[in-house]
């Protein structure tokens, strides 16, 4: 099994942060005498004076600290302050400030990537998209709340969720101005760690031009969409407009950690990792998957030592981080990625580095053996969600692994089809910023969806927009959305910040004990046909074969089986 270590909102924070965002990452490119920001891992025990006195012996000037995890981003102009930095007794480890974790890319065009996002499908979008069904008016295109009994007639009228419960959101921000996300989202705890990195070392764009000149976006801005709709479906609200997600009650807080590009970085992702705790979030979703290195190996010969005391940084600082979170009462959950790979096996890593943080950098081909790490999922304490299509079957680009996988939950499958051709369907709806919907073109002059992955909702005078998706990225917010409701159910007042608190281990407990349990396919090695559309209109067939392991309640594909918010919250 692969071992199990690293990543996963009115109070004031401890002095565990420093300011957020004030001084996000900046250009890595380094050469004697030239900038270059770094991350330097404390060691354990190592008081912060200490830390900052040797790290300006040699040659670093702290810029940002977080000091609950003992991790610092230092910017240098010595070439040599990597390695004379990792010989000094304060320090555990230094990496050079890049990206450890990037939210799949949404593709419009390209099908199969691996993020598994496939906007192209049958049937346009208005009100009425779907069977009726009592609810929200979208509700009838909700089969994966129908599904996990997140709807009017089940968890919704026994524990629609308390509003008193915090939801933290680590991705790419959230659209706070959504007309179906505002009545929930919390602004004044909402942080943004980031900083917007128009390009990278070999110039290539990354985040693009700053939309803000300080290049801080505001903390209920969503540039990229991914957040925005992980946090629909989490905890859309009813409202009689457009849909509702698994805990409609709840509060939502941005603790934002990914660039617009996608990509996050390691002194974001530990300082919104440790705001969560500080400030009391009850639950966080962390829809995301590590880079540049899509699995951190401590002592892969494939990689050069630098690489290698990187990797080891990253897996030190993240599982504190982790453990700090945990300590505090926090509950997190995790997307189990997109690569439909067994993580308990042997794989091969092609695509790492893919961050280019020094000139000419570019991804090598290496063993992953699994005693290597994917971050956050296989983290200590995080709740490692695979992902179901219609039909209940693990979904064709799922990752998984018997002891890897805790639940699965719906996150969309578009070829679960009769004939395995694409319905995009078939996928998660959820809310999509009106913004990008028309910076993209996918809007008429009227308002209406050109494209048929775009769904409008109106009631009265106000109209909100909402797009199929899926991943596993679609899966996690609703495991998320049930370990919120678990928390408003059985949770009790926390002294420290008010609100309710439960903790996580039973948080844990609770859902994996109601999730329905679901026996591996017959026979467990399960082949996936898919037809896939090519650009001259004839059908690509595409097979793959996945061997599930393990009994019913504790297996590969569905671990404890598929999440149940009734079930959770009693009947």
């Amino acid at each position: 099994m692969r071992r199990a270590i690293v990543l996963a909102a009115c109070v004031a924070v401890t002095a565990a942060l420093a300011v957020p965002a004030q001084a996000g990452p900046s250009s890595t490119t380094s050469a004697d005498g030239k900038a270059a920001e770094y991350v330097v891992l404390y060691r354990d025990g190592v008081s912060p004076e200490q830390a900052h006195a040797a790290i300006k012996a040699a040659g670093g000037t702290i810029v940002r600290e977080n000091t609950a995890v003992g991790l610092a981003t230092v910017r240098s102009t010595r070439g040599a302050f990597g390695v004379d930095a990792r010989r000094l007794a304060a320090v555990e480890g230094v990496a050079r400030d890049r990206a450890i974790g990037e939210a799949p890319k949404i593709t419009r065009r390209a099908a199969d990537k691996n993020i598994a996002v496939e906007k192209e499908g049958r049937d346009g979008g208005s009100r009425g998209h779907g069977p009726k069904v009592k609810g929200d008016p979208l509700a009838g295109g909700q089969w994966d709340m129908q599904r996990i009994h997140a709807t009017a007639d089940g968890s919704y009228k026994v524990e629609p969720g308390d509003r008193r419960v915090l939801v933290g959101v680590i991705d790419t921000g959230i659209d706070g101005n959504h007309p179906d996300i505002r009545a929930n989202f919390d602004r004044r705890l909402s942080r943004n760690f980031t900083k917007d990195i128009p390009a990278d070392a070999n110039g290539a764009e990354v985040d693009g031009p700053c939309e803000h000149p300080s290049c801080v976006d505001p903390v209920d801005e969503d540039d990229n969409e991914h957040g925005t709709h992980v946090a629909s479906t989490i905890a859309s609200p009813l409202n009689g407009l457009g849909m509702a997600g698994v805990a409609p009650n709840v509060t939502l807080v941005n603790v934002r950690a990914g660039q617009d590009s996608g990509f996050f970085f390691l002194q974001p992702v530990v300082d919104a990792i440790t705001y969560a705790a500080d400030a009391g979030i009850d639950v966080v979703n962390m829809s995301f998957y590590t880079d540049p290195w899509l699995f951190n190996c401590p002592d892969n010969p494939a990689d050069t030592p630098e690489y290698q005391a990187e990797q080891r940084t990253v897996i030190k600082a993240t599982e504190r981080a982790l453990a700090y979170a945990h300590r505090h009462g926090v509950t997190m959950v995790s997307a189990a990625g997109n690569g439909a790979t067994d993580y308990t096996k042997t794989i091969v890593d092609d695509s790492s580095p893919d961050y280019v943080a020094t000139p000419g950098e570019a991804p090598y081909t290496r063993t992953i053996p699994p005693s290597c790490v994917s971050e956050p999922s296989e983290g200590q304490n995080v709740i490692a969600v695979s992902s179901v299509g219609v039909s209940g079957r693990k979904a064709y680009y799922s990752d998984y692994g018997n002891g890897y996988v805790d639940v699965a939950a719906p996150g969309g499958d578009v070829y679960d089809t009769a004939d395995g051709k694409r319905d995009v369907t078939k996928g998660i709806l959820a809310a999509y910023p009106e913004s990008l919907a028309r910076a993209r073109g996918e809007l008429n002059a009227d308002g209406t969806p050109n494209v048929p992955y775009v769904v409008r909702d109106c009631k009265g005078t106000t109209c909100a927009y909402y797009q199929y998706l899926q991943g596993t990225s679609m899966a996690s917010p609703h495991a998320t959305g049930v370990a919120a409701l678990i928390v408003s159910r059985y949770g009790h007042r926390d002294p420290r910040h008010g609100g309710l608190t439960l903790s996580p281990d039973v948080v844990q407990r609770v859902m994996r004990g109601t999730a329905t349990k679901q026996p591996c396919p017959s026979p467990a090695a399960f082949t996936y046909t898919r037809y896939v559309l090519q650009a001259d209109g004839t059908y690509q067939k595409v097979t793959a074969t996945h061997t599930c392991e393990g009994p019913a309640g504790h297996n590969g594909f569905f671990g404890s089986g598929v999440v149940d918010a009734l079930h959770a919250v009693g009947r």
